[in-house]
């Protein structure tokens, strides 16, 4: 990696919704370990990503990728789609 490269964060989630015009929702869900006691915990984050086809149906599970912002809230754009939600 040069310097003017940078490592482009990709991350995998759920797409919850998929009402917006060219935009999706996804959930991403994490573990993580109390401080203080130890215990496994869940934690999400809801990301708004690009969806330049409007190809995404909720439940769907997708790979977003960090870019350039895109509008107010949108900084990921989807890169593929890894399983289509059950019908």
């Amino acid at each position: 990696m040069t310097d003017n490269e940078k490592a482009v964060r990709t991350i995998q989630g759920r797409v919850v919704s998929n009402k917006m015009s060219k935009t999706v929702t996804v959930l991403v869900e994490r573990q993580v370990q109390h401080e203080l006691y130890g215990k496994i915990i869940r934690r999400s984050t809801k990301y708004h990503a690009h969806d330049e086809k409007n190809e995404c149906q909720e439940g769907d599970v997708v790979r977003i990728q960090e870019c350039a912002p895109l509008s107010k809230t949108k900084n990921f754009r989807v890169v593929e789609i890894v399983a289509r939600a059950a019908q």
